[in-house]
């Protein structure tokens, strides 16, 4: 799709350009203030015990909620929604996977991430090697870990401490809330056609949201 099959915005002389763009800059900086305040809360929330002793199972072997950390006092772990007998994960899920960050960047805040799906080992593994992925990616399957977590057949975030052995759940995201992890989605937020759907501005798309989405070997 073209351009000039969209509606194009305004064409104006480079001081109104400069102008709009002052003023726009003005609330992306109270936005990132706000949400600043917004990461304060979360960091303020209480926890709750998670002591149940799950078992997931890894390339490495069997592993506790607790060797997940492999060390760390903090655990980030996405919900992948790939289930037993599923040919491939899910197209939205695979995104988020796409775009998740070199982890030596999290390692260094005492961060662990793991992707945890509730399918065996092997279609975990198989999937993973058709995305070309070395995230953590183990097998929840044959414990309550995934349902006690409230995910059910769909995805989430949730975030854990450890205060030596004992295990806290701390955090937990889904349905837009996902959003907050898809890097793609903010560089598109910033061109002029952004995601191309049918939300945003008049004729600028008619995808619904998250209707485009691909796992990336599809497009």
């Amino acid at each position: 799709m073209t351009a000039t099959q969209h509606a194009l915005p305004e064409i104006v002389s480079p001081e109104e350009w400069q102008a709009a763009r002052d003023a726009l800059l003005v609330k992306e900086k109270e936005h990132m203030k706000a949400a600043d305040h917004l990461a304060a809360e979360r960091r303020r929330l209480p926890m709750v015990p998670f002591p149940k002793p799950y078992v997931f199972t890894t390339p490495e072997g069997e592993k506790s909620l607790l060797d997940l950390f492999e060390g760390r006092p903090q655990l980030i772990v996405y919900h992948f929604m790939l289930h037993p007998g599923d040919e491939a994960g899910c197209p939205g899920c695979s995104l988020l996977v796409d775009n998740m960050p070199h982890l030596a960047h999290l390692h260094d805040r005492d961060v662990t991430l793991q992707v945890v799906a509730p399918a065996t080992l092997p279609e975990i593994e198989r999937y993973k090697n058709r995305m070309g992925w070395d995230v953590p990616f183990v097998s929840s399957h044959g414990s309550d870990f995934t349902e006690d977590c409230g995910v059910g057949m769909g995805f989430g975030v949730s975030v854990f401490l450890r205060n030596g052995d004992d295990v806290y759940r701390t955090y937990f995201t889904s349905g837009r809330g996902g959003e907050m992890f898809l890097a793609s989605h903010r560089y598109l937020d910033i061109t002029p056609l952004g995601r191309q759907e049918a939300w945003e501005e008049e004729s600028r798309g008619d995808d619904g949201p998250g209707a485009w989405w691909r796992r990336h070997d599809e497009y």
